[in-house]
């Protein structure tokens, strides 16, 4: 088994929704403060979740190693949208809004 050491650098696997939580979107980055006003700003105008509002952090795990975060990103997309659900509720049962969480420094 080959171990890695902790890596010094954080990736981040998050999972975005629209205001009525109907559209769920599963992305990875290294700076979630600066992925979360890009997808609130609209950065890109034609991605999906400029198109669909999703901008609703409700879920992130967190990677010292970027091939674990995109593994794992990979991971949750081919999960079915009741599985998803299922994993975002057993860290936020209500499924609430998080971006305040990072826009305050608290992660």
């Amino acid at each position: 088994m080959i171990e890695f050491p902790e890596g010094i650098y954080t990736f981040y696997v998050y999972i975005l929704t629209n205001k009525n939580r109907s559209v769920i979107y599963t992305g990875v980055t290294n700076n979630l403060h600066k992925r979360l006003k890009q997808h609130e700003d609209k950065t890109n105008p034609n991605s999906f979740t400029a198109k669909y509002n999703a901008h609703y952090l409700i879920y992130y795990e967190k990677f010292s190693w970027i091939h674990q975060a995109i593994e794992r990103e990979k991971e949750i997309k081919n999960y079915s949208r009741a599985k998803k659900l299922e994993l975002i509720r057993e860290v936020n049962p209500n499924l609430e809004f998080k971006n305040h969480l990072f826009k305050d420094g608290i992660y």
